[in-house]
């Protein structure tokens, strides 16, 4: 029997009380069956810390990690790191700080859209790394900038458009 590849999802969370929609939350952490989210709340002051909660409630695939003294962003991700290595068996883990996205252009539920949309192609930029590295990776080592990997993903997409267009162009003026 084939089980689906599971990919680790930290989300570092500090204050987002007023960002987060949780019906759309929960509707993507429920579409996104072979995605295992930690959500870290880093010492939120307002209810951010009830409404992940409430969401790992209503979710199979969301696991809670609760920093009561804030730490820096990386000490964050790396709470949640251990935790999912310690916790679940996944080669993948990926990790998105919401405090350092623009909230201007990039909601919280554009972010975990954008996952959604894109885990396959997550998964396989991850694995790509694992094959060329050919060598178990350390837990730290395992980590990876999901924002990063989503904004190669829209360059390339973009570059892809832009050759499109050209060889359409191209076809136009013969």
């Amino acid at each position: 029997m084939y089980l689906p590849v599971k990919t680790g999802i930290i989300l570092v969370f500090h204050n987002y009380e007023k960002e987060m929609d949780i019906n759309l939350f929960l509707n993507c952490c429920n579409n996104a069956k072979s995605i295992q989210f930690c959500l870290v709340n880093n010492d939120s002051k307002d209810n951010t810390y009830s409404m992940l909660k409430a969401v790992k409630e209503s979710c199979e695939n969301v696991s809670i990690v609760n920093i009561k003294k804030f730490k820096s962003d990386i000490s964050a991700v790396k709470a949640g790191a251990r935790y999912m290595y310690n916790n679940f068996n996944l080669n993948h883990i990926g990790f998105v700080n919401l405090n350092l996205i623009n909230r201007r252009y990039q909601s919280l539920d554009k972010v975990i859209y954008k996952i959604v949309e894109h885990q396959d192609s997550i998964i396989k930029y991850d694995q790509a790394i694992l094959k060329s590295h050919r060598m178990k990776r350390t837990l730290f080592q395992k980590l990876f900038s999901v924002i990063d990997y989503l904004k190669r993903i829209e360059i390339e997409r973009e570059m892809h458009q832009i050759q499109y267009q050209n060889e359409i162009f191209k076809k136009l003026l013969k």
